[in-house]
């Protein structure tokens, strides 16, 4: 079996299903700090904490896989949401599955996010590891710490032959 995964665009709307898009196009805000600052209010549902939880920021640096790219690995969090934003103005790539849903990949979906969108992975969504497409690509990463397994991995079997269109 071979699946060509073709990435949509990134959207609220799409991605609604497997957790926020974080970006400051369409949030609410307002002014802040003597009207100094604009505040982009409430971008993501941040559940890091649950069950004697802390949250963690963590600087993740990527780097691109090698062309094409095989999707292998899918991976969740059943303790917490994980969170992804750029620190510089480069698109990635984004692979998640319904947790509803048995993981197979047909069940996969495929987004492609601009360098002002990150995505806050909900709870037990199936994702793929970070995938860049440019080398020493920067991203703040809020995650759970904590007791307990946050990290379930899933790997498909060498027969499955699943591609990413970059």
């Amino acid at each position: 079996m071979s699946i060509v995964l073709k990435p949509q665009p990134l959207t609220r709307a799409a991605f609604a299903p497997y957790g926020d898009v974080i970006e400051i196009s369409g949030a609410q805000h307002y002014p802040i700090n003597e009207n100094t600052t604009e505040r982009y209010h409430d971008l993501a549902a941040v559940d890091v904490v649950a069950e004697g939880g802390r949250p963690l920021i963590n600087f993740f640096r990527g780097q691109p896989r090698p062309l094409p790219i095989a999707i292998r690995l899918m991976e969740r969090h059943p303790l917490g949401s994980q969170a992804f934003y750029p620190l510089q103005e480069r698109g990635y790539l984004v692979v998640v599955a319904d947790p509803q849903k048995k993981l197979t990949p047909a069940a996969l979906r495929a987004f492609r996010a601009t360098g002002q969108q990150g995505v806050n992975y909900a709870r037990n969504v199936w994702h793929h590891p970070l995938l860049v497409l440019e080398p020493d690509s920067d991203f703040l990463v809020l995650d759970r710490g904590g007791g307990g397994e946050n990290l379930e991995e899933i790997w498909f079997e060498e027969s499955a032959q699943i591609f990413l269109e970059t």
